[in-house]
């Protein structure tokens, strides 16, 4: 019989106390043994290994029930601090936040056509920015994690972005080397649903789908409280099945791709065509729909149509608690929500029960880097030399 390694039952009970008391601080040692069943000896033994790793503190006494006053501990979110990147098509997000998932600094910058060369100069500047905001720490920057759009591999490489033309890019590497930090790469959806579910729309939901709809459509899919990456790690491309067989032509090579119809690129695309090849923004699509412009709103229904089409296929195969849209589009114009579940609501069958809920990300725009460094944090706390 094989025995258990008594440094795995430890790394083990340290990490359900670290999280109980993340979860339920201030609480004092009494209450831990109550919450997590583990003895008092290993209780307080444990819990001293935190204090001394500056993970947790004790902030002086509780309330007595009748015997000594409790010391109560505290989870210290700022032992240190992560970075998340959201590498889009046209812009870099870059956020800082703390253990906890607070967001401390922000950085938006927009870019258009810019080599991979020049990309990589800026987004390393971008992250340095960001990096100089953090306050000193035990620990410092703990790492850094980047969504991108695009298709990432189970060794973190970018092998291909259809609206960039990056082809196998090692974004991972490259920040490693320069930052000498760790460093964790996957696809803005996978990062966008990773961060909702810690902090946002699908907190209680065990099965869901996070639905990125911008320049194209990712998805990143939770079952069973788990992201689900397939088995090269690039699940979640719904943005290029087909839901017109002779339809457009698409960079991927498939023919009808969903994101064709239903992104909001392609929104922009023919509200331009009906205004006369205007140009058009999305302050000024809203205004059009404060408006009640007639075009506009023949699009919005197109737009509503198509994500429906491929919403009820999603409901279809996976059946999940919830679907949650990120989209600034949507998030700005919440009417558009009523044309997508009109739509789902004509296409779902009558024998399959359904009982997805569609939200708008309540995250909006912050939902992928959030995600990205959560990955880090994540990593960070269940790092074996911090439990040894």
């Amino acid at each position: 019989m094989k025995l258990a390694d008594p440094n795995s039952i430890k790394m083990h009970s340290q990490e359900v106390i670290l999280n109980t008391i993340m979860k339920h601080y201030p609480i004092s040692r009494a209450k831990l043994t109550e919450l997590t069943n583990l003895n008092k000896a290993t209780i307080s033994l444990q819990t001293n290994s935190l204090i001394e790793k500056h993970l947790v503190s004790e902030i002086g006494a509780g309330v007595s029930n009748g015997g000594r006053k409790p010391i109560l501990l505290v989870f210290n979110k700022n032992a240190g601090y992560a970075i998340g990147v959201e590498l889009a098509a046209n812009y870099i997000l870059t956020i800082l936040i703390d253990l906890e998932g607070n967001m401390l600094y922000s950085d938006y910058f927009e870019f258009v056509n810019e080599s991979m060369e020049t990309l990589k100069s800026i987004l390393i500047e971008r992250i340095g920015l960001v990096t100089n905001q953090a306050p000193e720490s035990r620990y410092g920057i703990i790492g850094i994690g980047v969504g991108v759009h695009g298709f990432v591999n189970e060794n973190q490489t970018v092998i291909y972005s259809p609206h960039s033309n990056w082809d196998k890019i090692d974004i991972k590497n490259l920040l490693e080397v320069h930052f000498n930090l760790p460093v964790f790469i996957d696809n803005e959806a996978n990062a966008g649903a990773y961060g909702e579910k810690l902090y946002g729309a699908i907190k209680d939901s065990h099965n869901s789908i996070f639905v990125s709809v911008g320049t194209g459509i990712g998805l990143g899919i939770i079952v069973n409280n788990e992201l689900y990456r397939g088995s090269a790690g690039v699940s979640g491309e719904m943005g290029h099945t087909t839901i017109e067989s002779n339809g457009k032509k698409c960079d991927c090579g498939n023919q009808g791709c969903w994101e064709l119809y239903a992104s909001e690129s392609t929104f922009f695309k023919n509200l331009s065509k009906v205004k006369d090849g205007r140009v058009l923004t999305l302050e000024m699509a809203n205004k059009m729909i404060q408006e009640n412009d007639g075009d506009i709103l023949m699009e919005i229904e197109k737009f509503g149509h198509y994500l429906g089409i491929g919403l009820t296929n999603l409901n279809n195969t996976f059946n999940p608690d919830s679907i949650i849209l990120r989209s600034n589009l949507i998030e700005a114009n919440p009417i558009i929500l009523k044309s997508i579940k009109k739509a789902v609501t004509k296409r779902v069958s009558r024998y399959i029960p359904v009982k997805s809920e569609i939200f708008i990300s309540q995250l909006n725009r912050n939902a992928a880097s959030l995600g990205a460094a959560s990955f880090m944090v994540k990593k960070f706390l269940a790092e074996p030399k911090i439990f040894k």
